[in-house]
């Protein structure tokens, strides 16, 4: 099995990033973005979803977050992309329902090569929030357009319940991971790669 990892940099006049994964990891995180609260959305998803991740990032976070965050979101999709390789023997699709207290939410995951985002359900003025006095919620749907659309995933999110933004944000990101962990998952059953086109 050949290993699949990536080691990407991403400097602009906004933000420098250095960001590293291995898709086949523990779920080992080491993460400094200088934004707190997405420090803490990214670990989560390393740890569940079993991917080892090192983000280094600054930015411009004196005028926003927004510049950092969105440049993270699109080197982490750049690099799943290039760890999965022509994604020959993976299960491609993952689905996932993750509770976190009274916040419910669903994730599908096709590693397609499509990139697409459905992405709904949050409750009324959420994207207005800002969580831990920092980070919009409007940033959580920016993130997973960032990935799915550079990681060439497609990517259903629904919120089925939830009130405090906190939880709702962090079960996004906990179901995105564990619909990711299946779909990367190699699949004993699957020879080649798992698309009637042939390729993914």
């Amino acid at each position: 099995m050949t290993n699949r990892t990536a080691q990407l940099q991403r400097a602009t006049s906004e933000s420098s990033i250095e960001l590293s994964l291995d898709l086949d990891g523990t779920g080992a995180s080491d993460i400094h973005t200088s934004v707190p609260f997405f420090d803490h959305l990214l670990t989560a998803f390393a740890k569940h979803s079993l991917t080892d991740l090192r983000v280094r990032a600054t930015g411009d976070t004196d005028i926003d977050v927004h510049h950092t965050v969105e440049d993270v979101g699109i080197v982490l999709g750049q690099a799943i992309r290039e760890a999965l390789g022509d994604k020959s023997g993976i299960s491609r699709y993952g689905d996932a329902l993750v509770p976190l207290d009274e916040a419910l939410v669903q994730a599908v995951v096709d590693i397609s090569g499509r990139p697409y985002l459905v992405h709904g359900g949050e409750p009324a003025g959420f994207e207005f929030h800002l969580i831990g006095g920092h980070f919009t919620g409007s940033m959580v749907r920016h993130v997973f357009e960032a990935i799915a659309f550079n990681a060439g995933l497609t990517l259903h999110v629904t919120v089925v319940a939830g009130r405090d933004p906190h939880h709702i944000a962090e079960a996004e990101f906990k179901a995105f991971a564990r619909a990711f962990r299946q779909a990367k998952a190699h699949d004993p059953l699957v020879s080649g790669i798992p698309s009637t086109k042939g390729a993914l």
